[in-house]
Protein backbone atom coordinates (compact mmCIF):
# COMPACT_ATOMS: atom_id res chain seq x y z
CA UNK A 1 0.00 0.00 0.00
CA UNK A 2 2.76 2.41 0.88
CA UNK A 3 4.54 1.76 -2.46
CA UNK A 4 1.35 2.60 -4.40
CA UNK A 5 0.92 6.04 -2.84
CA UNK A 6 3.57 7.80 -4.94
CA UNK A 7 1.98 6.44 -8.14
CA UNK A 8 -1.44 7.64 -7.01
CA UNK A 9 -0.08 11.15 -6.65
CA UNK A 10 1.31 11.28 -10.22
CA UNK A 11 -1.97 12.22 -11.94
CA UNK A 12 -2.85 15.11 -9.57
CA UNK A 13 0.69 16.49 -9.85
CA UNK A 14 0.60 16.28 -13.65
CA UNK A 15 -2.79 18.01 -13.81
CA UNK A 16 -1.54 20.72 -11.45
CA UNK A 17 1.45 21.35 -13.73
CA UNK A 18 -0.87 21.61 -16.73
CA UNK A 19 -3.01 24.15 -14.86
CA UNK A 20 0.09 26.20 -14.06
CA UNK A 21 1.19 26.19 -17.72
CA UNK A 22 -2.20 27.23 -19.12
CA UNK A 23 -2.12 30.89 -17.94
CA UNK A 24 1.34 31.35 -19.52
CA UNK A 25 0.02 30.31 -22.94
CA UNK A 26 -3.07 32.45 -22.53
CA UNK A 27 -0.94 35.48 -21.69
CA UNK A 28 0.83 35.21 -25.06
CA UNK A 29 -2.40 35.15 -27.08
CA UNK A 30 -2.96 38.95 -27.09
CA UNK A 31 0.61 39.48 -28.33
CA UNK A 32 0.12 36.90 -31.09
CA UNK A 33 -3.16 38.52 -32.13
CA UNK A 34 -1.58 41.98 -32.16
CA UNK A 35 1.37 40.69 -34.19
CA UNK A 36 -0.94 39.02 -36.69
CA UNK A 37 -2.98 42.21 -37.14
CA UNK A 38 -0.17 44.77 -37.07
CA UNK A 39 2.39 42.80 -39.09
CA UNK A 40 0.65 39.83 -40.71
CA UNK A 41 -2.12 41.71 -42.52
CA UNK A 42 0.19 44.42 -43.96
CA UNK A 43 2.64 41.71 -45.05
CA UNK A 44 -0.11 39.81 -46.86
CA UNK A 45 -1.35 43.01 -48.50
CA UNK A 46 2.20 43.83 -49.62
CA UNK A 47 2.71 40.35 -51.07
CA UNK A 48 -0.62 40.49 -52.86
CA UNK A 49 0.08 43.93 -54.34
CA UNK A 50 3.65 43.12 -55.31
CA UNK A 51 2.47 40.29 -57.56
CA UNK A 52 -0.69 42.01 -58.87
CA UNK A 53 -1.04 43.98 -62.09
CA UNK A 54 -4.20 45.90 -63.00
CA UNK A 55 -5.30 46.37 -66.59
CA UNK A 56 -6.07 50.11 -67.01
CA UNK A 57 -8.61 49.44 -69.76
CA UNK A 58 -10.75 46.72 -68.24
CA UNK A 59 -9.79 47.12 -64.59
CA UNK A 60 -9.12 43.39 -64.30
CA UNK A 61 -6.27 42.23 -62.08
CA UNK A 62 -3.88 39.36 -62.65
CA UNK A 63 -0.94 37.87 -60.80
CA UNK A 64 2.49 38.23 -62.38
CA UNK A 65 6.10 38.95 -61.49
CA UNK A 66 6.29 42.11 -63.63
CA UNK A 67 6.38 44.41 -60.62
CA UNK A 68 9.35 42.59 -59.10
CA UNK A 69 11.16 42.66 -62.44
CA UNK A 70 10.53 46.40 -62.73
CA UNK A 71 11.75 46.99 -59.17
CA UNK A 72 15.12 45.50 -60.11
CA UNK A 73 15.67 47.63 -63.19
CA UNK A 74 16.54 51.21 -64.07
CA UNK A 75 16.26 53.90 -61.39
CA UNK A 76 14.70 51.46 -58.93
CA UNK A 77 17.75 49.22 -59.00
CA UNK A 78 19.99 52.29 -58.72
CA UNK A 79 18.08 53.38 -55.63
CA UNK A 80 18.30 49.91 -54.07
CA UNK A 81 22.06 49.78 -54.67
CA UNK A 82 22.38 53.33 -53.32
CA UNK A 83 20.60 52.39 -50.10
CA UNK A 84 22.79 49.32 -49.64
CA UNK A 85 25.93 51.37 -50.29
CA UNK A 86 24.88 54.17 -47.94
CA UNK A 87 23.93 51.70 -45.21
CA UNK A 88 27.17 49.71 -45.56
CA UNK A 89 29.41 52.79 -45.43
CA UNK A 90 27.49 54.36 -42.55
CA UNK A 91 27.45 51.09 -40.58
CA UNK A 92 31.17 50.51 -41.13
CA UNK A 93 32.14 54.01 -40.00
CA UNK A 94 29.70 53.86 -37.10
CA UNK A 95 31.23 50.60 -35.88
CA UNK A 96 34.80 51.89 -36.25
CA UNK A 97 34.05 55.09 -34.34
CA UNK A 98 31.68 53.60 -31.78
CA UNK A 99 33.97 50.77 -30.66
CA UNK A 100 36.82 52.93 -29.27
CA UNK A 101 34.28 55.26 -27.65
CA UNK A 102 32.59 52.34 -25.92
CA UNK A 103 35.98 50.93 -24.88
CA UNK A 104 36.95 54.27 -23.33
CA UNK A 105 33.71 54.36 -21.38
CA UNK A 106 34.05 50.78 -20.12
CA UNK A 107 37.70 51.19 -19.14
CA UNK A 108 37.06 54.50 -17.37
CA UNK A 109 36.91 54.48 -13.59
CA UNK A 110 34.38 57.32 -13.54
CA UNK A 111 30.90 55.91 -13.01
CA UNK A 112 29.36 59.31 -13.71
CA UNK A 113 31.06 59.44 -17.12
CA UNK A 114 29.82 55.97 -17.99
CA UNK A 115 26.24 56.75 -17.02
CA UNK A 116 26.32 60.08 -18.84
CA UNK A 117 27.64 58.57 -22.09
CA UNK A 118 25.24 55.63 -22.03
CA UNK A 119 22.28 57.87 -21.24
CA UNK A 120 23.22 60.27 -24.02
CA UNK A 121 23.72 57.35 -26.40
CA UNK A 122 20.26 56.03 -25.59
CA UNK A 123 18.75 59.43 -26.43
CA UNK A 124 20.80 60.13 -29.56
CA UNK A 125 20.32 56.63 -30.97
CA UNK A 126 16.58 57.35 -31.16
CA UNK A 127 16.91 60.93 -32.39
CA UNK A 128 16.26 61.13 -36.11
CA UNK A 129 13.75 62.13 -38.72
CA UNK A 130 12.87 65.71 -39.63
CA UNK A 131 14.24 67.29 -36.40
CA UNK A 132 17.68 65.78 -37.04
CA UNK A 133 17.64 66.92 -40.67
CA UNK A 134 16.61 70.44 -39.64
CA UNK A 135 19.38 70.60 -37.03
CA UNK A 136 22.06 69.71 -39.60
CA UNK A 137 20.61 72.01 -42.26
CA UNK A 138 20.63 74.92 -39.79
CA UNK A 139 24.19 74.10 -38.76
CA UNK A 140 25.97 72.77 -41.84
CA UNK A 141 23.59 73.55 -44.71
CA UNK A 142 24.36 76.03 -47.48
CA UNK A 143 23.39 78.91 -45.18
CA UNK A 144 24.17 77.09 -41.93
CA UNK A 145 25.87 78.74 -39.00
CA UNK A 146 29.13 76.77 -39.20
CA UNK A 147 29.12 76.78 -43.01
CA UNK A 148 29.05 80.59 -43.11
CA UNK A 149 31.48 81.24 -40.25
CA UNK A 150 34.03 78.63 -41.34
CA UNK A 151 33.65 79.20 -45.07
CA UNK A 152 33.03 75.52 -45.73
CA UNK A 153 31.47 76.13 -49.13
CA UNK A 154 34.75 77.51 -50.43
CA UNK A 155 36.36 74.13 -49.72
CA UNK A 156 33.65 72.23 -51.61
CA UNK A 157 31.53 71.16 -48.65
CA UNK A 158 28.00 70.02 -49.56
CA UNK A 159 25.65 68.66 -46.91
CA UNK A 160 23.11 67.53 -49.50
CA UNK A 161 25.28 64.76 -50.88
CA UNK A 162 26.13 61.12 -50.21
CA UNK A 163 28.86 61.90 -47.68
CA UNK A 164 26.77 64.61 -46.06
CA UNK A 165 24.02 62.06 -45.51
CA UNK A 166 26.58 59.60 -44.14
CA UNK A 167 27.66 62.17 -41.56
CA UNK A 168 24.07 62.76 -40.51
CA UNK A 169 23.46 59.01 -40.16
CA UNK A 170 26.56 58.69 -37.99
CA UNK A 171 24.88 61.02 -35.52
CA UNK A 172 22.57 58.20 -34.40
CA UNK A 173 24.55 55.15 -35.56
CA UNK A 174 27.61 55.79 -33.36
CA UNK A 175 25.50 55.97 -30.16
CA UNK A 176 23.68 52.83 -31.29
CA UNK A 177 27.01 51.04 -31.66
CA UNK A 178 28.04 52.18 -28.18
CA UNK A 179 24.86 50.71 -26.70
CA UNK A 180 25.30 47.48 -28.67
CA UNK A 181 28.96 46.75 -27.95
CA UNK A 182 29.19 47.95 -24.32
CA UNK A 183 27.69 44.75 -22.79
CA UNK A 184 30.17 42.66 -24.79
CA UNK A 185 33.09 44.80 -23.57
CA UNK A 186 31.81 44.39 -20.02
CA UNK A 187 31.86 40.63 -20.61
CA UNK A 188 35.65 40.61 -21.06
CA UNK A 189 36.99 39.17 -17.82
CA UNK A 190 39.96 40.79 -16.11
CA UNK A 191 41.25 37.27 -15.40
CA UNK A 192 41.71 36.68 -19.11
CA UNK A 193 44.04 39.66 -19.43
CA UNK A 194 45.96 38.62 -16.33
CA UNK A 195 46.31 35.06 -17.59
CA UNK A 196 47.56 36.32 -20.96
CA UNK A 197 50.05 38.63 -19.24
CA UNK A 198 51.29 35.84 -16.99
CA UNK A 199 51.79 33.69 -20.09
CA UNK A 200 54.03 36.35 -21.61
CA UNK A 201 51.53 37.77 -24.11
CA UNK A 202 51.70 41.42 -25.03
CA UNK A 203 48.70 43.75 -25.14
CA UNK A 204 48.46 43.38 -28.91
CA UNK A 205 48.58 39.58 -28.66
CA UNK A 206 45.88 39.61 -25.98
CA UNK A 207 43.58 41.73 -28.15
CA UNK A 208 44.26 39.62 -31.24
CA UNK A 209 44.02 36.12 -29.78
CA UNK A 210 41.63 36.60 -26.82
CA UNK A 211 39.56 39.78 -26.94
CA UNK A 212 38.90 39.89 -30.68
CA UNK A 213 37.58 36.30 -30.98
CA UNK A 214 35.28 36.93 -28.02
CA UNK A 215 34.07 40.28 -29.37
CA UNK A 216 33.81 39.19 -33.01
CA UNK A 217 30.17 37.98 -32.83
CA UNK A 218 29.08 41.15 -31.04
CA UNK A 219 31.05 43.36 -33.44
CA UNK A 220 29.54 41.70 -36.49
CA UNK A 221 26.11 41.73 -34.88
CA UNK A 222 26.43 45.44 -34.12
CA UNK A 223 27.56 46.10 -37.69
CA UNK A 224 24.53 44.25 -39.03
CA UNK A 225 22.22 46.12 -36.66
CA UNK A 226 23.64 49.47 -37.79
CA UNK A 227 23.21 48.44 -41.42
CA UNK A 228 19.55 47.60 -40.85
CA UNK A 229 18.90 50.86 -39.01
CA UNK A 230 20.46 52.94 -41.79
CA UNK A 231 18.76 50.89 -44.51
CA UNK A 232 15.29 51.51 -43.08
CA UNK A 233 15.77 55.24 -42.38
CA UNK A 234 13.49 57.47 -44.45
CA UNK A 235 12.41 60.75 -42.86
CA UNK A 236 15.91 62.18 -42.39
CA UNK A 237 16.94 61.60 -46.00
CA UNK A 238 13.57 62.74 -47.36
CA UNK A 239 13.69 66.02 -45.45
CA UNK A 240 17.35 66.75 -46.19
CA UNK A 241 18.40 65.50 -49.63
CA UNK A 242 15.13 64.67 -51.40
CA UNK A 243 15.96 63.07 -54.73
CA UNK A 244 19.59 64.25 -54.76
CA UNK A 245 20.72 60.87 -53.40
CA UNK A 246 18.95 57.80 -54.87
CA UNK A 247 17.50 55.71 -52.06
CA UNK A 248 14.95 52.92 -52.19
CA UNK A 249 12.84 54.42 -49.39
CA UNK A 250 12.50 57.66 -51.36
CA UNK A 251 11.62 55.71 -54.50
CA UNK A 252 8.85 53.92 -52.62
CA UNK A 253 7.42 57.24 -51.44
CA UNK A 254 7.55 58.69 -54.96
CA UNK A 255 5.89 55.61 -56.45
CA UNK A 256 3.09 55.63 -53.86
CA UNK A 257 2.40 59.35 -54.27
CA UNK A 258 2.76 59.33 -58.07
CA UNK A 259 5.42 62.04 -58.10
CA UNK A 260 7.25 60.43 -61.04
CA UNK A 261 4.79 58.05 -62.72
CA UNK A 262 1.13 57.47 -62.03
CA UNK A 263 -0.10 53.95 -61.28
CA UNK A 264 3.16 52.63 -59.84
CA UNK A 265 1.73 51.76 -56.42
CA UNK A 266 2.27 48.03 -56.92
CA UNK A 267 5.87 48.67 -57.98
CA UNK A 268 6.29 50.46 -54.65
CA UNK A 269 5.00 47.33 -52.92
CA UNK A 270 7.49 45.26 -54.90
CA UNK A 271 10.27 47.61 -53.74
CA UNK A 272 9.02 47.15 -50.19
CA UNK A 273 9.25 43.40 -50.69
CA UNK A 274 12.84 43.84 -51.86
CA UNK A 275 13.58 45.74 -48.65
CA UNK A 276 11.94 43.00 -46.58
CA UNK A 277 14.13 40.40 -48.27
CA UNK A 278 17.27 42.45 -47.55
CA UNK A 279 16.14 42.95 -43.94
CA UNK A 280 15.49 39.20 -43.68
CA UNK A 281 19.03 38.47 -44.80
CA UNK A 282 20.31 40.98 -42.25
CA UNK A 283 18.34 39.34 -39.43
CA UNK A 284 19.45 35.88 -40.57
CA UNK A 285 23.02 37.03 -39.97
CA UNK A 286 22.32 39.02 -36.80
CA UNK A 287 20.35 36.47 -34.73
CA UNK A 288 22.99 33.67 -34.77
CA UNK A 289 25.69 36.20 -33.90
CA UNK A 290 23.59 37.53 -31.05
CA UNK A 291 23.07 34.04 -29.62
CA UNK A 292 26.77 33.26 -29.90
CA UNK A 293 27.82 36.45 -28.13
CA UNK A 294 25.24 35.82 -25.40
CA UNK A 295 27.09 32.62 -24.43
CA UNK A 296 30.15 34.67 -23.44
CA UNK A 297 28.11 37.34 -21.68
CA UNK A 298 26.27 34.72 -19.59
CA UNK A 299 29.42 32.77 -18.80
Amino acid sequence: MTAALPHADVAPVASAKRRRRAPAWLAVVPLLVFTAIAFGLPALAMLNGAFTVKDPASGATSYTGTNLTTSLQGPYLTALIGSVKLSAVSAGLGALLGLPLAHSVVSSRSRALREAVLTASGVLANFGGVPLAFAFVATLGNAGVLTVHLGLQDSGWNLYSFWGLVMVYLYFLIPLMVLTITPALDGLRAQWREAARNSGATGVQYRRHVALPVLAPSLLGGLVLLFGSAFAAYATAAAMVGSAVPLVTLQIADALSGNVLVGQENVALALSLDMVLVAGLVMAVYLPLQRRSARWLDA
